[in-house]
């Protein structure tokens, strides 16, 4: 790391003041301060300067994604192996079943970053401004909210689309009012539906060698069409609760597994990043709405008690990574639990009564961005009006 070190302080002085590669310094920068971090100091010595900076805190999520990515590459493997009558047990062909998903996850995180990147250090360049560090995080978002089959170039389109017009456009990191990620797969869901829903998306390889009968169908498809009795009775999968807390179920990549969304949870929360208002408001909303459409009867998912609700789909990945978003979401303590709170109310809603958005989390979150300002004004309106009334 010494000797790396030394390399970019001797090139440095080639992207500065009047260097050779000057018009590149933000490119250099970009680079420079992935690995090291930043020696700049307040001139006026009466701050205090934290020791994490942005870049430092982006890895951080980015850490926290980690145990998804690493479950999501052995389950599109194990996955597949299931579809086509093989190595039937978790720890069979545990080579064979990360070597495959390896093999369809891994372009797809490549061709997310590189896109994503290679327009920000675009834009940096142009623009004359240091390269933000937000599309760290959105880089790994975007391929863990995709089915493994999806085509690369759907991700290049995607992934160019929501950086573009959904940050950009708006002024880069920190001005985006709409989470990048969501916005990737929302661009994929309308306009590529058949690539994002369905039967045949979730399970990667080819059909001809799947087994007679199979059906790649989510829990939360069969859920829907059969309910309570339809994932007791799913093969050649098991849809039981065990099994959808673990996550050795058909999904998008990075959202099957609770146990590895859970453990990024705990990172989140025990370093700051993630608000733990957030994501509990988030929980008792979509619980006790889910709860609510049981007791009533008023869902489509017969008899689907609703800690199955919480386990099923996307709902705990998008609430631990996608709601907690500190740009797009509320930023007063008051406005987050009401910001939660209609998340999973909408969310659960969107998902039991709607038959065209099973999954309507990125929905719920995407409509609650919009909204977020809105409601941090009036938590603030109603702070200062009881503070006057105390006053006189």
């Amino acid at each position: 790391m010494k000797l790396f070190e030394n390399l970019v302080q001797k090139v440095k002085p080639y992207f500065e003041g009047d260097g050779k590669l000057h018009r590149f310094h933000y490119a250099f920068e970009a680079i420079e301060t992935l690995f090291f971090v930043p020696g700049t100091e307040t001139e006026s010595g009466t701050h205090i300067r934290d020791g994490i900076d942005l870049k430092r805190t982006m890895f951080m999520v980015v850490l926290a994604l980690i145990p998804t990515l690493l479950f999501g590459i052995w389950n599109v493997g194990h996955q597949h192996f299931l579809a086509v009558g093989q190595y039937g047990g978790a720890l069979e062909g545990f080579a064979d079943k990360v070597l495959f998903g390896l093999g369809k996850v891994l372009p797809i995180v490549v061709v997310s970053y590189g896109v994503g990147l290679a327009i920000e250090i675009a834009f940096a360049i142009f623009r004359k401004h240091p390269v933000n560090e937000g599309f760290f995080v959105t880089g790994m978002l975007i391929p863990l909210i995709m089915p493994p089959t999806i085509p690369l170039w759907m991700v290049a389109l995607a992934t160019a689309f929501a950086v573009i017009l959904g940050k950009e456009a708006f002024g880069g990191t920190g001005m985006n009012i709409l989470n990048i990620a969501l916005l990737a797969r929302v661009f994929l869901f309308f306009a590529y539906p058949t690539y994002m829903s369905g039967e045949a998306v979730w399970v990667a390889g080819n059909p001809m060698d799947f087994i007679d009968g199979f059906s790649g169908a989510t829990p939360l498809g069969v859920a829907y069409l059969n309910g309570a009795s339809g994932l007791a009775a799913a093969q050649p999968f098991d849809y039981g609760l065990t099994s959808l807390i673990i996550g050795t179920v058909p999904g998008s990549i990075g959202e099957t597994s609770v146990v590895a969304i859970l453990i990024g949870a705990v990172l989140l929360l025990i370093t700051g990043i993630a608000s733990w208002r957030i994501m509990g408001s988030v929980v008792i909303g979509a619980f006790g709405m889910a709860t609510l459409f049981t007791w009533f009867d008023l869902s489509f998912y017969q008899g689907v008690p609703a800690v199955t609700h919480l386990a099923m789909g996307s709902m705990l990945f998008a609430t631990v990574f996608m709601a907690t978003d500190p740009v797009t979401g509320a930023q007063t303590h008051t406005g987050k639990i009401i910001y939660g709170l209609l998340i999973g109310m909408f969310g659960m809603i969107i998902r039991t009564l709607n038959p065209a958005y099973p999954d309507g989390w990125m929905l719920a979150i995407l409509l609650m961005n919009v909204f977020a300002p809105t409601i941090d004004h009036f938590v603030v309106q109603s702070n200062i009006k009881r503070r006057m009334s105390r006053a006189l």
